[in-house]
């Protein structure tokens, strides 16, 4: 079987955007950029977490190390723009696609799940920084442009550190299973608008 590191974003997800996601996103500029903002604070949180998890192998420590700051930066970034479009920066509840990833991982703590579904997350990010740098206009666009690259490179630096740890057999049957129900969430009918939200118009 050959690796999946080969792969394609759009090879690797198993549905795309819905159109009316990305009419929605159009239309509410300002929610998405706030929860932008919040979604890289937890992605550099979660990578660092990773790096007590997996700071045994020290060359897993460093990549991730640079996954925080990357991410980091992300924010700042985000948050910059923000600030410049004089957004006000309001509180938003959590996006219910990384609580719904999170619930279908295994319990067992020696799982790999973590970092499947953290690839997962980066990649289906990567998939909409491409759209909305389509779409949108400006600065806006512009820094979706830019930050596309490395939302790959975590994509992929997450699913080697797996096949490091567990089979590449085991990685693609367990990643399998994890993208058709992440292919639920992002198709099903989502009453929030977030960065990583369902279809808003599923439901109508």
């Amino acid at each position: 079987m050959s690796s999946m590191i080969a792969l394609e974003v759009m090879d690797f997800l198993h549905v795309a955007t819905p159109a009316s996601w990305v009419s929605y996103a159009k239309e509410n500029q300002s929610t998405l950029l706030i929860d932008h903002a919040n979604c890289e604070r937890k992605a550099a949180s979660s990578a660092l977490s990773m790096i007590y998890r997996y700071g045994a192998r020290s060359e897993f420590a460093l990549r991730l190390s640079k996954i925080v700051r990357e991410e980091m930066r992300h924010f700042e970034q985000v948050h910059s723009l923000i600030r410049d479009l004089q957004i006000e920066y309001v509180h938003l509840s959590p996006s219910k696609y990384a609580q719904g990833l999170h619930r279908f991982s295994r319990k067992n703590p020696m799982t790999v799940d973590d970092l499947l579904i953290a690839s997962i997350i980066e990649a289906r990010s990567y998939e909409r920084f491409e759209l909305l740098q389509s779409v949108l206009e400006g600065t806006i666009a512009s820094l979706y442009g830019k930050l596309k690259a490395s939302e790959y490179r975590h994509f992929l630096a997450y699913l080697e550190i797996a096949e490091f740890l567990e089979s590449k057999k085991l990685v693609f049957e367990r990643v399998q299973e994890i993208l058709h129900f992440e292919s639920r969430l992002i198709t099903g009918y989502d009453d929030q608008f977030r960065f990583h939200s369902g279809d808003p118009a599923n439901g109508n």
